[in-house]
C-alpha cells in the first residue's frame, strides 16, 4: 500500500498560528490511538502523586500483591514502569494469539502474574530501559487499586476533563458517534484487537484526532497538568510519543518553540507516519 493511498489526518500548529488540518480522515471521528494511550496512563500517575495519593517511588508491591517467586519485593517502583526502566519485558507472557493478541490478556491473567511478578524481569529495575507494554498494564493496575475506581473513571475525572477532551477521549466510542476502521482482506474492515482488559492503560484507549492533538499540545506545551510524565518520550528538544494497532498509527511531538504535529493514518507501517510526522516538523522550522 502506498502512503499516498493510506487515509491520513494530520493536525499541526505553532505558537503563531492556528491550528491546521490537512485534508485527510475526518478529525473528529474516533480512532484507535494505540500506545499513545500511555502518555495519558503516565499524566494520571504524576496527577495521583500531586494530590498526595501516591509517590512515583513507590514500590509496585505497595499497591498491588506483587512479588518475587521467593516472596521479596520486586524492586520494581512506579517511575520505573512509567520510564521502561522496570526491566519486565514488552509483551505479558503467555500471550498466543496473532489475529487478537491481548484478548487473553485479562484483569484476572494480570492478578495471576503478580505473585511472581520479580521473577519476570529480564534486567535489573532501575537499569536499562525496554519499552514494555506489559509494564504498563501493571502500572495501570496499580493506579486503579491506588485512586480506588476503574481506569476510565479515573482518567476522565484526573486528566481528561482538566484537559477538556472528556467527551472524545475513552476506551469504547459512544453509540451515535462515527469511529474509523482501517481497512482490511479486500477492503473489508479490519477487526480490531480487544484491548479493554489489562492491556487497556498501554494502548487501548480510543479518541478523535482532535483530541489527541490536544493531549499532546495541552500536556506538552500549555502544560496544564504540570510537568510532562515521564511516559513522553525525549529526542533532544522534540518531545514525543507514538503508538501503532493492527493497522492504525499515531505520532504526536512536539517542540519547545510551539511547533506541534500529530499524524494518524489508517493502514501503512507506522514507521512511515513516525517519519512522515518527523517530516512535517522540520519543515515547520525552515
Amino acid at each position: 500500500m502506498s502512503t499516498s493511498s493510506v487515509p491520513t489526518c494530520v493536525l499541526s500548529g505553532t505558537d503563531e498560528g492556528v491550528p491546521s488540518t490537512t485534508p485527510g480522515h475526518d478529525p473528529d471521528a474516533f480512532v484507535e490511538i494505540g500506545s499513545l494511550t500511555k502518555v495519558l496512563t503516565g499524566t494520571l500517575m504524576t496527577r495521583l502523586a500531586a494530590d498526595g495519593v501516591l509517590d512515583m517511588d513507590d514500590p509496585v508491591e505497595k499497591w498491588l500483591g506483587a512479588t518475587g517467586g521467593n516472596g521479596e519485593g520486586t524492586g520494581i517502583t512506579l517511575r520505573h514502569l512509567a520510564e521502561h526502566t522496570s526491566g519486565l519485558p514488552r509483551l505479558p507472557p503467555g500471550l498466543t494469539s496473532r489475529t487478537d493478541p491481548y484478548r487473553a490478556f485479562t484483569d484476572e491473567a494480570l492478578r495471576a502474574l503478580l505473585p511472581r511478578l520479580g521473577d519476570l524481569v529480564t534486567t535489573a529495575p532501575g537499569e536499562q530501559e525496554t519499552y514494555s507494554n506489559f509494564g504498563y498494564a501493571v502500572l495501570g493496575a496499580a493506579l486503579v487499586a491506588a485512586d480506588g475506581r476503574p481506569y476510565a473513571d479515573a482518567l476522565r475525572e484526573r486528566v481528561l476533563i482538566p484537559l477538556g477532551v472528556a467527551d472524545d477521549v475513552t476506551p469504547h466510542p459512544p453509540a451515535g458517534r462515527r469511529k474509523l476502521i482501517p481497512k482490511g482482506l479486500f477492503g473489508r474492515p479490519s477487526k480490531p484487537w480487544t484491548m479493554d482488559g489489562a492491556i487497556l492503560p498501554a494502548g487501548g484507549l480510543w479518541a478523535t484526532p482532535r483530541a489527541a492533538a490536544r493531549v499532546l499540545t495541552g500536556l506538552v506545551l500549555d502544560r496544564t497538568l504540570g510537568e510532562p510524565a515521564p511516559s513522553w518520550q525525549r529526542a533532544g528538544e522534540l518531545t514525543w510519543h507514538n503508538g501503532a494497532t493492527r493497522k492504525a498509527s499515531v505520532f504526536a511531538g512536539a517542540f519547545p518553540d510551539g511547533r506541534w504535529v500529530l499524524v494518524h493514518r489508517l493502514g501503512g507501517s507506522p514507521e512511515e507516519t513516525d517519519r512522515m510526522a518527523v517530516d512535517l516538523l522540520r519543515r515547520t522550522g525552515r
